[in-house]
């Protein structure tokens, strides 16, 4: 039985050496590709998982850094890093477009068929790529609901989908209404849902350190949420094209 492979991917971005993981499927032939940008905390096992995941469904997936290796455990440290990024959308393009440029390279992945898949800061970043023009096939965003710079929605060129808790107070309702607004007055094709009770991050299972208010670990919506993002890419970027 052939089973999928994984290997780490250096590479630079935002003056930092990135390490990304990547996930290809048996076989030999090129595959339809997927970018999974990780919460702001950085890259994990999570996201790991993921792509090993997505790789079991027939995608090349790259699971993508941002802190040059590191994972922020400390809510004070992850928010030094992350906030001034969160702001600086031409900063969050950069490490987009590296970590693409790095699955576009592998022989494995079809570089015209490749979708953006992300979580909190991760999520901002596959929205950036959209805004930046970059023809992705599917975005899916769970808490990265971050609003674009004038005018630069209407570059997105494929379908955007969105999840968040209902109870998440860093996404909360206004922010929701400013990003919805953004995508429809655009003319995206977009959709958000909102998942009854949950907190900011529903979808990370639990970790031993320090988390900040308003997180946490809904099991049942993170089951959801995924479905919800591999019906996004049955649709739109098929593995069995």
């Amino acid at each position: 039985m052939t089973t999928i492979t994984t290997r780490t991917v250096a590479y630079p971005a935002d003056n930092l050496t990135m390490t990304g993981y990547l996930a290809l499927p048996p076989g030999a032939q090129r595959r339809p590709a997927v970018l999974v940008g990780p919460e702001g905390i950085g890259l994990s096992d999570v996201e790991r998982r993921r792509a090993e995941a997505l790789a079991e469904l027939g995608y090349v997936a790259l699971a993508f850094d941002l802190h040059g290796g590191r994972y922020l455990e400390e809510p004070e440290e992850m928010l030094a890093r992350c906030m001034p990024l969160l702001a600086d959308p031409d900063r969050m393009r950069g490490i987009g477009h590296a970590a693409l440029d790095v699955l576009r390279a592998e022989p494995r992945a079809d570089p015209d068929r490749v979708a953006a898949v992300g979580y909190g800061t991760g999520g901002a970043i596959a929205l950036e790529l959209g805004r930046d023009g970059v023809d992705l096939r599917a975005i899916a965003t769970v808490n990265g609901l971050i609003k674009g710079r004038p005018g630069e929605a209407a570059r997105i060129r494929c379908p955007v989908w969105a999840g968040v808790g209902s109870e998440d107070p860093i996404m909360a309702p206004a922010q929701r209404e400013a990003f919805t607004a953004e995508m429809q007055d655009a003319g995206v094709d977009w959709r958000l849902v909102v998942y009854g009770g949950a907190l900011h991050a529903f979808h990370h299972p639990p970790v031993d350190h320090t988390v900040r208010p308003g997180v946490g670990y809904h099991p049942r919506h993170a089951q959801r949420a995924w479905r919800d993002i591999i019906d996004l890419l049955a649709e739109c970027l098929p593995a069995t094209e």
